[in-house]
């Protein structure tokens, strides 16, 4: 059994003043998440607004435990990066879970 852990992240960008510039701000963010701990990153809401941002990051693990310890791991990252500008909620899921019939 597999389980996956869902991250989302809500952001906001208070110096940010155009979506080219809260893009930028999102792809290096997005790319950090990934190579450092291998999550698969997408934002998935506020495309259109340039000083707010949601993403979703996902990771899969073999346990429970690893699967929420990433997803910590990838928190404590977001908020170094952006201290006064982020909330975050996570859920877990088991690969049985999603593949009931």
């Amino acid at each position: 059994m597999s389980f996956v852990c869902l991250v989302q992240i809500q952001l906001h960008f208070p110096d940010t003043h155009s979506l080219k510039g809260k893009r930028k701000e999102l792809q290096g963010l997005k790319a950090a998440i990934h190579r450092r701990f291998g999550a698969a990153v997408a934002e998935t809401d506020h495309h259109d607004l340039w000083q707010r941002a949601t993403l979703s990051a996902a990771v899969v693990s073999r346990s429970a435990g690893g699967a929420e310890a990433s997803a910590a791991k990838i928190e404590r990252y977001v908020r170094s990066c952006f201290p006064d500008g982020v909330s975050t909620e996570r859920a877990l899921v088991s690969s049985a879970d999603l593949l009931e019939d």
